[in-house]
């Protein structure tokens, strides 16, 4: 195979072979090869979760499915689709989504497979839209599960371990518009001493900190639906914790020309464009860089943020930008925010992943044991570690050799997890 990377290109996978398979039966057909096997999405993990020495299956190239149900609360799409590539067909219906990740690229399986979320003290991960999903295993099986069914709710976040996944059936709602508005250097003492507040005044908010200053947050972001304005509410509170208004439209990374970034400045349209941080048709973020996340429960949220600020010496040299964002609980098995409203410490890394990995230690040890790292981006906890902080990982594991008894899908990044 030639040198096929990763989207940050941290990592080239070892695969024999990448297929494009064009069909249903081409898949079943590569999976009757035997050897083993993983699936590619939008290549936008940050580890080798995707990775292995067999062949590595790609879905970009599946039939396209968007179907919406008689009773316009649910559409079932192709699992190899991007966000980005169903929100205006939504939208064209006037239905929508509840959430979507800062960036749009990225693909509905591998987002909802890694527990990728959105931010919103009400939202769910993105994983907690799925209502359906329908699965090509090892063996060549095709298996649907529905919210409710015995295993749904670990066969949700997966990891990529049960098989192919082909289409994936969301909740959707009508559309609606929102508006953004960023705030430029509140205190972080004031910040942390009314969090709850800061976070609840937006539909979605995320508090974004290069960790130059510990004295104040560079800038918070707010999402806010409409008709559901709170300007009074929204000034009064940025007033309180010393904030400006800015005054011209921003990038979350100090200093980047915000040509990519979704509109600022208060000025309202549908969902998909200002629930993003980044438009569909830019490179996303900085593009060279490296990605950690930790989320931990609500409760452990200002502990956690406190644990970092103390960190800022040694993390702002290697960090483009860190994100806090809150998250909704939920019941899926091995989502970050399951049994508990969360908040996650979102790190952007300069491209250093040697220096990154050396300091990774001591923030895990810092945070909360609670801390549940993103499946998808760099991390260094020990597995067992990892393991301890998932009440149903056991049930997950053993579903997961039900679904593929010869270990197929098993790869070495799911080995070292202890599947």
């Amino acid at each position: 195979m030639s040198n096929e990377r990763n989207w940050a290109g941290n990592l080239t996978y070892r695969a024999a072979t990448l297929a494009h398979p064009t069909s249903v039966d081409e898949v079943r057909a590569l999976l009757a090869q035997g050897g083993p096997v993983r699936v590619l999405g939008s290549r936008h993990c940050f580890n080798d979760i995707a990775d292995t020495d067999g062949t590595l299956i790609a879905l970009d190239r599946l039939p396209r499915v968007f179907e919406v149900s008689e009773e316009r609360d649910a559409v079932r799409v192709s699992a190899g689709l991007r966000y980005g590539d169903i929100a205006p067909l939504l939208e064209a219906e006037g239905l929508a989504l509840a959430n979507l990740a800062s960036l749009p690229h990225i693909s509905i399986a591998g987002a909802v497979a890694t527990g990728t979320h959105g931010s919103g003290d009400a939202i769910g991960s993105l994983a907690s839209a799925v209502r359906a999903i329908t699965i090509l295993t090892a063996a060549g099986e095709i298996r649907r599960l529905r919210r409710g069914d015995d295993g749904f709710d670990g066969a949700v976040v997966s990891l990529g371990t049960l098989g192919v996944v082909l289409d994936v059936t969301l909740d959707v709602e009508p559309t609606y518009q929102v508006s953004q508005f960023v705030f430029e250097h509140p205190s972080w003492d004031a910040v942390l001493a009314d969090f709850d507040e800061v976070t609840s005044i937006g539909t979605s908010v995320s508090l974004f900190s290069t960790w130059e200053r510990t004295d104040f947050v560079d800038q918070i972001w707010v999402k806010q639906r409409q008709p559901e304005a709170r300007e009074a509410a929204r000034e009064s509170l940025f007033e309180r914790l010393g904030a400006e208004p800015a005054t011209a439209k921003r990038h979350p990374i100090l200093g980047v020309d915000p040509v990519a970034c979704t509109e600022q400045l208060g000025v309202a349209a549908p969902w998909f464009e200002r629930l993003t941080h980044f438009k569909l048709e830019y490179t996303p973020s900085a593009g060279a860089e490296l990605q950690s996340e930790y989320l931990v429960p609500r409760a452990d949220a200002v502990a956690a943020i406190q644990a970092v600020r103390m960190l800022a010496g040694q993390i702002a040299p290697l960090l483009l930008v860190n994100e806090i964002r809150t998250v909704r609980a939920d019941d899926l098995w091995l989502s970050s925010s399951h049994g508990t409203d969360a908040v996650g410490i979102h790190f952007t890394w300069k491209p250093e992943e040697e220096a990154v990995r050396a300091l990774l230690p001591t923030i895990e040890a810092a945070l909360p044991e609670t801390a549940r790292p993103h499946w998808g981006k760099v991390f260094t906890l020990d597995p067992a570690e990892v393991r301890s902080r998932y009440p149903r990982w056991d049930d997950f594991a053993a579903l997961a050799a039900a679904y593929d008894p010869e270990r197929r899908l098993v790869n070495p990044y799911l080995q070292r997890l202890g599947l």
